[in-house]
Parts: C-alpha cells; sequence; structure tokens
C-alpha cells in the first residue's frame, strides 16, 4: 500500500459498487480451519455491493442497510460490520 494510504470510514464514503477494497472489522473471529481455536482477522479484502439487498431480496426479513459485503470464502459480512475500507494498491 502506499504511505499515505488511509482508512475511510463507511460513515463518510462507499467504495463503488463491486470495488474490491481492504475492509476494517473490529471484532472478526475465525475458526481455523484444520485447528482448535480461534483467531481476530480485522482487516479482510471484499467486494462492495451497493444495493444488494434492494436487487436481491432476501426472504428471511432482514430490514436492515440495502448494502453488502461479498467475501472470499466464507467471509460475507453485513453492512454495519465493517467500520472502514481502503483501496487496494495498484497491481505491480
Amino acid at each position: 500500500m502506499t504511505k499515505n494510504a488511509t482508512w475511510i470510514s463507511t460513515a463518510d464514503r462507499l467504495p463503488a459498487d463491486g470495488q474490491r477494497v481492504l475492509c476494517w472489522l473490529p471484532s472478526n473471529t475465525i475458526h481455523l480451519p484444520g485447528r482448535i481455536g480461534t483467531e481476530e482477522r480485522n482487516a479482510v479484502i471484499m467486494k462492495f455491493a451497493h444495493e444488494h439487498f434492494i436487487k436481491n431480496p432476501t426472504k428471511t426479513g432482514y430490514t436492515g442497510s440495502p448494502h453488502f459485503w461479498l467475501g472470499e470464502g466464507g467471509s460475507n459480512k453485513f453492512f454495519s460490520d465493517v467500520t472502514h475500507w481502503m483501496a487496494l494498491p495498484e497491481e505491480p
């Protein structure tokens, strides 16, 4: 990442729809595959899905934010879970 990369609050600005970004999750406890125990992984790469629940209505009765964070593997997160994000660096 560049020297001047800074975290952007989700309250201030959101990424573009479909943009992959580095997200900050204050309490992101994951279970370690093949191991006993958990680990905190607060920085995770995810793709922002603008108005995901408007475009893909849920039958669960979810009434939170219309936005969603699509993770890689099983790391999808509801919008309120992510507090900050930053753009990924350019490829080499």
